[in-house]
């Protein structure tokens, strides 16, 4: 059994995705579709423009969910349908990616809500406010009652679940370095605050679920054919009302991949496909589950890999 699993924010690099737009047309036609929703070329910016400008979370988003679709569609012409899987999921914004790989929302109604959900993230709070930082060697209800600690009357959450022994903290400033040293105390391998521009998935990101509720309530949303995974519930789902709530949700809610993962693999998963730039999700998973396989896609060399390798 297979899924079909899509990166989130850190995995743009400029560059991607333009070997797949050389090579198949159906994979150029995303990147255009994406252009056209947002009404300014992002394929140019993906592909010949600054690291930093591409970076900004309104842009990040848009390139990574285009660039893991652009995939998709070469699959695809290759034969190899989202249907080649059981079930879809993604990593934070990569929720909505896999959300349009199962056709529940337009592609271009996805990029549109990508540039609005990273614009109403960063607006949240003010730079310099919030901060993130992940702890490395400290299991998850550790980190949560690290946290706890830490937060005092500010915010301090557990955002990022990612595997056994990386946990992400997201909240006030003054809260997550508290957080950072006492983590360093109760043993963790790291403690490294990233270098993000606001604090996600946490109790700050209010202002920006309600932006997103808004946007959701404007946009058309279809049953998945494919039984997506939630961030939030890390467990399946395919009714089209409830995505729209979790999407909502999981502004604020704690990106639960671990358990994700983990669910995926006791109903029967053997194998994940990682589909778009990069390669962390497929690290995070080998470090869950090692019985579970891993391949990454993000070229068109991979796609051949891929097609060569299910069909032998």
């Amino acid at each position: 059994m297979r899924a079909f699993v899509f990166p989130g924010q850190g995995a743009q690099t400029i560059g991607m995705g333009r070997d797949l737009a050389d090579a198949y047309p159906e994979a150029k036609a995303v990147f255009d579709e994406v252009d056209d929703a947002l009404g300014e070329k992002l394929s140019t910016l993906i592909w010949e423009g600054e690291q930093d400008t591409l970076t900004l979370t309104q842009n990040a988003q848009p390139a990574l969910m285009a660039t893991s679709l652009a995939v998709m569609a070469a699959l695809k012409s290759e034969g190899v349908g989202v249907d080649a899987a059981s079930f879809v999921a993604g990593h934070s914004l990569g929720e909505y990616s896999a959300l349009a790989a199962a056709g529940s929302i337009s592609v271009a109604n996805t990029a549109r809500l990508l540039r609005t959900r990273g614009l109403a993230m960063q607006e949240a709070v003010p730079v310099g406010v919030g901060a993130m930082a992940a702890l490395l060697g400290l299991d998850f209800e550790t980190v949560q009652a690290v946290a706890e600690e830490a937060a005092g009357d500010e915010v301090c959450q557990a955002a990022n679940d990612n595997d056994p022994s990386q946990v992400v903290v997201s909240g006030h400033k003054g809260a997550v370095e508290r957080a950072v040293e006492l983590a360093k105390a109760r043993g963790a391998k790291r403690a490294v605050l990233l270098p993000v521009s606001a604090p996600f998935h946490c109790a700050l990101m209010e202002p920006a679920a309600r932006a997103m509720a808004e946007a959701l309530d404007d946009v058309d949303i279809e049953d998945p054919s494919v039984l997506l995974v939630a961030n939030v519930l890390a467990s399946s789902v395919s009714s089209s009302s409830t995505i729209r709530t979790l999407l909502v949700e999981q502004i604020t809610g704690s990106v639960r991949w671990r358990e994700s993962v983990e669910y995926m693999g006791a109903q029967g998963v053997t194998e994940m496909w990682e589909v778009g730039a990069g390669k962390a999700l497929s690290g995070m998973i080998r470090r869950i589950n090692r019985d579970i396989a891993t391949r990454a896609i993000g070229t068109a060399d991979d796609v051949k890999a891929a097609v060569e390798a299910l069909n032998a």
